[in-house]
């Protein structure tokens, strides 16, 4: 680790982009960049804050002091940089992945997850397995940190090699054991062995595991123990779909919570290690992430959908949550990260006039200090308005989106983009600013993302609504929204185009095959258009594990057989394409592999129809790398302009 020279915080920020800017309109690729800065992490006590930024075309990890003295800066690259979280005060956890296709015999490729354990004060730094013969150089799940022995401890994931003769370590399997690694000598040490069978751990605070899990694939069955062996049986349920995790230590000692997706109603338990009794949690709420606490790792709370954005159990720290958010009326303000007893808070504003601002709020002074800017050259006056419209589908159902329109442009007969969610099921588009949304929204359009049946946020019957839906009322719900848009004269419905990723990528391929009439073209980034390749490909050689099944609950293909795939799958009527396609995908897609728009391609040349197809080298599925993201955005825009002009 290579010391900055520089000596504050803040001068490194500002140095980072994130003071003024330019007056002029930015241009598109200012959406597309990668955030300034993001990931920002409080230590356990508020006295330090690790985040990721950019200087000039690096980006850097820091760690700087309360008082914004800079403690430690190193380079990331081009890494993909996926969490910043502390342990204890003086490590931070830095969680990068990369793509790897040469696993032994494994016919795909994955994305696997490293650790660097960062050491401000002495400015080195260790790879978590990095040095360890036994075990793959790879992290499969952090499960917290403890004082062992006086010394602190991380407790990770790993896929330990089997012992071949003579003197030789190989890849055998693909299951995790759990380690402890002191993260100041790096001794790892075999905590718990693993199986085939899916194993997750809640540690405490000491050391010890309390609880495991254990997920039989091709069973569906799910079972909680206490401790790390077999001796205590506390709960063992079917799920099919694998919707039950074991995500951590409940209210108290000696507890752990559950949560349970598989039945009728999504459950949260808080488990007696004890005795196995049960105590259900957040019952009148729909959760986000579940909150604990820094120093004893004990659940206090967790981000919800709606007001007021999170619940505490300790009244103290709601009043202190609530407090800071009245502290930006007017705004959307998200949690990021927070201290001990919340004595101080990170939150990110936006919304309204805002891209993005991120904020150390201290209760003791009841001040808030600007840190930075995620997108500092997108001004107040460059953000489109926001709101949340509603409508009803064909069958009636309530469906909500939020529309997202032009800044500074009379909302009359405006030319639309539709921007279906990925997923599907589960997630869901909120208020807030969305730089894919906004980058539209800069060139003229209004832009609607619709939380269609099968969206989280909503109800448990309004999420299982979306099953057996995949291309059926999921789709329908999408394209029902243009109507209502054009009755209250805001958008023309004669120029209308449908631009997704994943799920959505997959949507706007169906719009235009499966639907006609409708737009007047189709951007597709990472879209699925073969369901049946997805599915070969997902199982290896065919065999059942819980993705399949949840992809066929999704499709109604587990009632209808396999037909349904095919009439589902936009690659098999690419002859009825009625709008010209964009495809874009990335080279190194784990999630929906490249050959899904490749043979879209080759279905629509065959079929003469009229498409475009980016490749982007390097790239995974979730747009992490800035240059393929960047091409990505001006493709994308670009597209839209040219076959369904602004003006």
């Amino acid at each position: 680790m290579r010391k900055s020279a520089s000596t504050s915080a803040a001068c490194l920020l500002a140095g980072w982009g994130l003071a003024g800017a330019a007056a002029a309109a930015p241009p598109v690729e200012a959406y597309g960049h990668l955030p300034s800065v993001e990931l920002i992490s409080l230590s356990p006590s508020g006295e330090r804050y690790a985040f990721v930024a950019v200087a000039g075309e690096s980006r850097r990890l820091a760690v700087a002091g309360y008082d914004n003295k800079l403690l430690e800066a190193t380079k990331v690259g081009d890494a993909k940089v996926r969490e910043v979280e502390w342990a204890g005060e003086g490590h931070v956890l830095l969680t990068t992945t990369s793509t790897f296709d040469d696993l032994a015999d494994f016919v795909r490729a994955y994305e696997l997850a490293s650790v660097i354990d960062v050491r401000p004060d002495s400015h080195t730094a260790a790879v978590i397995f990095g040095k360890v013969p036994t075990v793959a150089n790879t992290v499969v799940g952090y499960f917290g940190a403890a004082q062992v022995d006086g010394h602190l401890s991380g407790y990770f994931g790993g896929i330990t090699y089997v012992y071949k003769p003579p003197g030789v370590y190989a890849f055998d399997h693909g299951y995790r054991d759990l380690y402890r690694v002191d993260l100041e000598s790096g001794k790892t040490a075999l905590q718990a062995k693993g199986s085939e069978d899916d194993h997750s751990w809640v540690v405490a605070r000491d050391g010890t595991v309390v609880a495991h899990s254990e997920y039989g694939e091709r069973s569906g069955e799910w079972r909680l123990y206490a401790g790390d062996g077999h001796d205590k049986l506390l709960l063992s349920k079917t799920s099919p779909r694998n919707d039950i995790a074991l995500l951590g230590q409940g209210r108290a000692a000696g507890t752990v919570l559950v949560v349970d997706g598989s039945g009728d109603e999504d459950v949260a338990e808080e488990i007696s290690i004890a005795d196995g009794k049960s105590v259900s949690l957040f019952d009148s709420v729909s959760t986000d992430e579940y909150l604990t606490d820094p120093a004893t790792g004990l659940l206090i709370g967790a981000l919800i959908d709606g007001e007021p954005g999170a619940v505490f159990f300790d009244s103290k720290l709601q009043a202190r949550y609530e407090g800071t958010r009245k502290a930006f009326p007017g705004y959307q303000t998200h949690l990021k990260s927070y201290s001990r007893n919340l004595d101080r808070l990170i939150v990110l504003t936006d919304g309204g006039d805002d891209s993005g601002t991120y904020w150390m709020v201290d209760i003791a002074s009841g001040k808030a200090s600007e840190l930075g800017h995620p997108y500092p050259e997108i001004k107040p006056a460059d953000v489109g308005p926001t709101r949340t419209v509603k409508y009803a589908a064909a069958d009636g159902t309530q469906i909500e989106g939020i529309l997202t329109l032009p800044p500074g442009r009379k909302p009359e007969k405006l030319p639309l983009v539709v921007m279906p969610h990925g997923g599907p099921i589960g997630f869901h588009d909120s208020i807030g600013f969305d730089w894919w949304a906004q980058a539209y929204a800069s060139a003229g359009y209004a832009v609607m993302q619709p939380n269609y049946r099968g969206s989280s946020g909503y109800s448990r019957a309004f999420r299982e609504a979306g099953f057996g839906q995949w291309g059926g009322k999921m789709l329908t719900d999408i394209s029902d929204g243009i109507a209502p848009l054009a009755a209250q004269g805001l958008i023309d419905p004669k120029r209308v185009c449908i631009v997704g990723a994943s799920y959505g990528g997959y949507a706007a391929l169906a719009g235009v095959t499966l639907q006609k009439g409708i737009y007047r073209c189709a951007v597709s980034v990472a879209g699925v258009s073969d369901m049946q390749a997805l599915f070969d490909w997902d199982t290896g050689e065919g065999g059942h594990n819980s993705s399949e099944r949840y992809m066929r609950a999704a499709t109604g293909a587990d009632k209808e057989g396999d037909d349904k795939l095919d009439a589902i799958s936009p690659v098999r009527f690419a002859d009825h394409a009625d709008a010209p396609i964009l495809l874009i995908h990335g080279k190194d897609d784990t999630r929906v592999p490249i050959a899904q728009s490749e043979t879209m391609v080759s279905a629509l040349k065959h079929a003469g129809k009229p498409f475009e197809y980016v490749i982007m080298k390097g790239e995974d599925h979730f747009l992490s790398r800035e240059e393929t993201r960047v091409t990505m955005l001006k493709a994308a825009v670009d597209f839209v302009k040219r076959n369904n002009p602004p003006d």
